[in-house]
């Protein structure tokens, strides 16, 4: 019986385990098309302030941004602040693009290790689950199942290991 079960216990595994590496594929994409999103939108709005800094400043935002943070004026000291958050806004998403242009396991663990958090939050909160199917989505699904099932298996003949290691220190040695 306990074998019958073992085996079922397996398959559950097996089974919650691809359905879990299925998602990863596509849970690095939508956080993709999120980063690059916010990326275009901020360079969108920052546009206007660039064209300034090329006409004035050979094209040196961090000179209109002094410029603003320098003046007697209030709202313009303001002013430079927002650009300055716009410039530092784009400079961390290309930085997060730019670790994305690589092979799918390399992107997961850039995700899973570095993620934006702004953007895994953005992510995690609209994620629409599917189950793709198509080669990377598999391959990963696949390894996920096979790294959980070779993960039980060590863990379970490292405590069979050790059970059978303090049975043998427990139980008495014969004497002559």
């Amino acid at each position: 019986m306990t074998a019958v079960l073992y085996r079922y216990l397996m398959i559950i595994a097996a089974c919650i385990s691809l359905l879990i590496g299925l998602q990863v594929p596509n849970f690095v994409d939508q956080y993709q098309k999120r980063v690059d999103a916010h990326l275009r939108e901020v360079s969108i709005n920052l546009l206007p302030y660039q064209e300034i800094a090329n006409k004035y400043f050979n094209g040196d935002l961090n000179k209109l941004i002094e410029l603003h943070r320098n003046s007697e004026v209030r709202p313009f000291q303001e002013e430079g602040l927002a650009i300055a958050k716009m410039v530092a806004r784009k400079l961390r998403f290309e930085t997060d693009m730019a670790a994305l242009q690589t092979s799918l396991p390399l992107k997961a663990l850039h995700v899973l290790l570095h993620g934006d958090k702004e953007m895994l939050d953005e992510a995690m909160g609209q994620y629409s689950y599917a189950v793709p199917l198509n080669q990377d989505a598999l391959v990963f699904g696949a390894c996920a199942a096979l790294a959980v099932l070779l993960l039980v298996e060590l863990l379970l003949a490292l405590a069979r290991l050790a059970f059978r290691k303090l049975s043998r220190s427990a139980s008495p040695t014969p004497t002559q």
